[in-house]
């Protein structure tokens, strides 16, 4: 279904969790604009979850970057920016683990909702805060000599994770130096269990704890008063009539858990029960979702995520 460009943000900033849209900006940020760049409708819907791509995508033979910028879009394209000449590098750039599925049934897709849910909160960054965002996003391994000039990395369905001894110890020698992992987009207590033994394999030593909502990880840039649920597009959109927005009966309760170095910060969050990727990729697909998952959950949360790490 074509729905044209993506609506505009519209009304006074108010709380998230409190019924209204996106929420108080912090004083500290510059708040470029209000005005959505122009998203057009999924010209086509991807079926299921989990990977796509081949096996040999990360490693062809261009001997370049890998970018989310070089796979094609599930949309009818991504917002494409540019930043000033002689500060293309001088930014932050969202960056995502290419990782061997395995795990809870096999299943793992590091590449969903890839790359408009990258590029699309990338340009939400640039939009909605005074960060300058790289246009193109980067695909690494945990073991790719250029992980630690990137303080933030993203794994998707960690339900179907596997890291092997040499990638356990490279991602707990990175986040001990300074860097932050987000896991995201996996549901129920089998996943969760797959989750939380890779990172005792990461950190034998530590443990998750939930995040309570007083951190100041939800008020930095919105006011986040509540951990919303953001369902996949096809059971959003169903839910203003049928109100499920859980993927399966144990998976009810969103919870943000989080992992912390010896002087309390932290390097782990995984957002447990709730899809936020698909909030990033879908957000031009159906004007319900946009409104009341993308912009009202998604958004906040991911854009309060990357400006809390890169500012503590």
């Amino acid at each position: 279904m074509q729905f044209g460009p993506t609506p505009s943000f519209s009304g006074p900033p108010r709380a998230v969790g409190s019924g209204g849209g996106f929420g108080r900006r912090c004083g500290i940020l510059v708040l470029a604009t209000l005005m959505l760049g122009t998203f057009w409708a999924l010209a086509q819907r991807r079926s299921g979850r989990g990977g796509r791509m081949g096996r040999g995508w990360e490693t062809g033979a261009s001997g370049h970057e890998r970018t989310a910028r070089e796979i094609p879009s599930h949309s009818t394209g991504t917002p494409v920016w540019t930043n000033a000449p002689g500060f293309e590098h001088d930014v932050f750039t969202f960056s995502r683990i290419l990782y061997e599925p395995g795990g809870w049934g096999g299943r793992g897709g590091w590449d969903t909702d890839v790359p408009d849910s990258d590029l699309n909160l990338s340009y939400r960054l640039q939009q909605m805060t005074s960060m300058k965002v790289d246009p193109d996003g980067r695909i690494l391994r945990l073991n790719d000599p250029d992980l630690s000039r990137h303080p933030f990395i993203y794994i998707v369905e960690p339900g179907g994770l596997y890291f092997s001894d040499a990638e356990a110890e490279a991602l707990r020698a990175y986040l001990l130096n300074g860097g932050f992992l987000m896991l995201d987009d996996f549901w129920g207590e089998d996943e969760w269990a797959n989750c939380e033994a890779k990172m005792k394999q990461v950190f034998p030593d530590r443990s998750f704890a939930e995040l309570p909502l007083d951190h100041p990880l939800y008020h930095c840039v919105f006011d986040i008063r509540e951990k919303g649920q953001v369902p996949n597009v096809g059971l959003g959109v169903r839910s203003q009539y049928t109100g499920q927005t859980w993927e399966r009966s144990d998976a009810q309760e969103v919870h943000h858990r989080g992992i912390s170095d010896d002087k309390g910060r932290l390097m782990v969050l995984a957002t447990h029960n709730t899809d936020n990727g698909d909030g990033w990729e879908r957000e031009g697909e159906d004007d319900y979702y946009f409104h009341n998952f993308s912009e009202k959950i998604a958004y906040p949360l991911g854009i309060n995520i990357v400006f809390y790490v890169m500012t503590h």
